[in-house]
């Protein structure tokens, strides 16, 4: 089964909005099917192509609701989220992250100090789809998919500046049992918006698929935002979106801080050994108490 979208094209002068799939598909399938090429030169890529970042003006799950792409993502993946008042529900002030790509849950509390231990990542990189496929655009259809929370994910900022713009063949999750979700997320978003694979892209894709072959694409309703509840404003203290990696574990995560659940969540999101002092470190994990952990 595939998923039948209308094609954009760089000439269009109407508004061409890639439709959303109601029901999933067998990536491995998808990912046969996706156009294969070489990298594009990257001439003439900036941010600036894909519009004002993080903004509302796109036609997906979250556009124009009265709320930056940014704190839509994270009411999204988030948990026990506090917003602010006086933003209609919109502004994250503060929450918690089962880091997907490492699993290690992440305290966010907006501030300059704090903000970037959680990032929103583009999983398929914006430069990374400038050189396969996005230069034949429209602006509008760029503007979407830099805003498409299909493509978005909430991350610890450590492992999304190790991704940069990587793709598979030079970038994979740290936590092996997230590489398949990861994986049909990039074949679903390389689909919507008509992008292609280069070869060793493909190829790395089909590695981690191919140890889950009844791994799906996503669906819209799995990935969309939640409503912004202007009518509550954001004096509610706290809501629990559904995130998109599993649930945090019941131990209590310093405010601000790192944790890891165990040594071997430390190692899976190569951060291990941790020295006293180290973001993550805990004693319990230190059994002969000489100050370094997860040796």
């Amino acid at each position: 089964m595939t998923i039948t979208v209308s094609a954009p094209t760089a000439t269009s002068t109407t508004r061409a909005t890639p439709p959303s799939p109601t029901t999933s598909s067998p990536a491995l399938a998808v990912l046969a099917a996706l156009p294969l090429k070489g990298r594009a030169p990257k001439t003439g890529y900036d941010r600036a192509v894909f519009g004002q970042a993080w903004s509302d003006d796109h036609a997906m799950s979250g556009g124009r609701n009265g709320c930056d792409t940014r704190n839509d993502v994270l009411r999204r993946d988030l948990t026990d989220v506090v917003l602010k008042p006086g933003t209609n529900g919109c502004v994250v002030l503060t929450g918690a992250l089962r880091d997907p790509f490492g699993g290690a849950v992440v305290d966010f509390e907006r501030g300059p100090g704090t903000s970037s231990l959680v990032q929103v990542d583009h999983l398929v990189a914006l430069s990374n789809a400038w050189q396969t496929g996005a230069q034949h655009l429209t602006v509008q259809q760029r503007q979407d998919l830099a805003n498409d929370p299909l493509n978005l994910l909430a991350v610890q900022g450590r492992l999304n500046a190790q991704k940069g713009d990587g793709d598979a063949a030079t970038w994979l999750p740290p936590r092996k049992t997230f590489r398949c979700t990861y994986a049909a997320r990039q074949v679903a978003v390389k689909q919507r918006y008509h992008l292609w694979v280069t070869a060793p892209e493909r190829d790395a894709l089909r590695r981690v698929l191919t140890t889950c072959p009844g791994q799906r694409l996503p669906t819209a309703a799995s990935t969309a935002v939640p409503p912004v509840d202007g009518a509550k404003g954001a004096t509610s203290p706290s809501r629990r979106p559904s995130p998109v990696a599993p649930a945090p574990t019941s131990s209590p995560v310093p405010t601000g801080t790192v944790s890891y659940e165990n040594c071997d969540a430390a190692r899976a999101a190569g951060a291990a050994p941790l020295h006293r002092g180290d973001p993550g470190y805990a004693s319990r994990m230190d059994g002969d108490d000489d100050g370094v952990a997860c040796e």
